[in-house]
């Protein structure tokens, strides 16, 4: 079968997809588009790879859904019709932007359309080796479906990506296969979606995505483990109960240089849980074991749950969070958790989750936050809740993305549970 009826085939399935009733009626100017891209994407704004949004009106596909797999089965047949083909050329200019000439720019032309991203014919037009609108289009897709910033121009991150062999994206996409169909089994109708290596949570209704919102997940040394689960409970203005882990790792160390550091953070330490408060400038640090005291975080802005926490069954202790570090969610590399996953404008997550539940609205949600009380709101009809490791996926509406492998699991069969730590700290 040939890569053009390939490629077809993933226009009908998001013709298919658009004819109903979730179809975007409105597009934003700033487009990218492209054959393996069927739905045009908003192109974020600045360096910024991705943004925190609501998007409901755009009906656009879930990284999963119940037409995953076989958009999946549809991606692994026209990556290995390529391969089988040849692949695409590797490229050498790093440094390309519209209004380039040269053949630089025609070998980009060819690679992209080989990949789909341009028409099989885009090498007819009047003046392949001219970087036009049409080029710079096609090169913001390529750059938004592998997470980097969609700036139109050719730079060596944007290169890198280009150079990944067609069977190398072909085992990526199989090795991530199964991780979806693990990842779909009893998904309900609202469901939220976390995607380690993207960093990027969705919020769900029937397949379409309502918010899609940038998050931080654990460091490699510290990697956020792969679950299912659903949502049980929210807290507002929760108080921290300090893992022992990180106990061990960050305030012990930080009590031997300062002996005030709990004070400085709000922390208070106790005699075991429920047990009474003690003074830790009282304590021997240097002998003492991590689990010997409890180590608690009151409410406030500085908490490092800042306004809420969400929770959700787990083995791992690991939840959903706000976060006072707000300027992390403005980078692309947000691999700085230890465990957790912070969310980037949480209240409106909070609002979907809830769904006018007792009286919630934003300004409810709002005004609690701002109170600095402590009130634990158990949730009805509760979303169900994936923290997935996809590395590749393909969606109902034609997209097939790639992200790095930041905890190397990929050659490990790594499906659900708690990555080892890769290094770091």
């Amino acid at each position: 079968m040939s890569v053009r009826v390939l490629v077809a085939r993933f226009a009908l399935a998001a013709a298919v997809v658009m004819a109903g009733p979730a179809m975007a009626l409105g597009q934003p100017a700033d487009q990218t588009s492209s054959i393996t891209s069927i739905v045009p994407q908003t192109a974020p704004a600045g360096k910024l790879a991705t943004r925190t949004e609501i998007i409901a009106d755009r009906g656009e596909a879930a990284m999963i859904s119940l037409g995953s797999l076989t958009a999946m089965g549809n991606a692994i047949d026209m990556y290995r019709q390529i391969a089988i083909d040849g692949g695409w050329p590797t490229l050498k200019s790093a440094s390309l932007k519209k209004g380039a000439r040269g053949a630089a720019v025609a070998a980009l032309r060819e690679r992209l359309a080989i990949e789909g991203y341009l028409p099989p014919d885009a090498m007819a037009v009047k003046s392949p080796d001219r970087f036009d609108t049409t080029l710079e289009k096609a090169l913001k897709a390529f750059q938004s479906n592998h997470g980097l910033a969609p700036t139109g121009k050719m730079d060596p991150r944007t290169l890198a990506e280009l150079n990944v062999p067609a069977d190398l994206r072909l085992q990526t996409l199989e090795i991530n296969a199964p991780r979806i169909e693990a990842y779909l089994k009893k998904l309900g109708a609202r469901y939220i979606l976390v995607n380690i290596p993207s960093a990027q949570l969705e919020a769900v209704n029937f397949g379409t995505v309502y918010s899609r919102h940038n998050v931080v997940v654990g460091k490699r040394g510290r990697p956020s483990p792969a679950v299912a689960s659903r949502i049980t409970e929210i807290n507002f203005n929760p108080y921290w109960n300090v893992p022992v882990s990180i106990v061990e790792r960050d305030l012990i160390p930080k009590l031997l240089k300062n002996p005030n550091a709990m004070a400085d953070m709000r922390i208070r330490v106790f005699d075991k849980h429920g047990g009474p408060e003690v003074d830790p400038k009282k304590i021997d640090w240097l002998t003492t074991r991590a689990d010997r005291y409890f180590f608690r975080q009151d409410p406030g802005e500085d908490n490092a749950m800042a306004t809420v926490k969400i929770n959700f069954s787990n083995p791992y202790a690991v939840y959903l969070h706000d976060s006072p570090a707000k300027q992390l969610f403005g980078t692309n590399a947000r691999y700085e958790s230890s465990g957790c996953v912070r969310v980037d404008r949480v209240h409106e997550l909070v609002n979907w989750i809830l769904n006018g539940q007792n009286g919630f609205t934003p300004k409810k949600i709002s005004e609690i936050a701002a109170s600095s009380q402590r009130v634990d709101v158990s949730v009805a009809n509760a979303p169900d809740l994936r923290i997935m490791y996809l590395t590749a996926w393909a969606t109902e509406d034609g997209r097939i993305q790639f992200r790095p492998d930041i905890y190397g699991l990929d050659a490990t069969g790594f499906i659900l549970g708690q990555p080892q730590p890769q290094g770091g700290t």
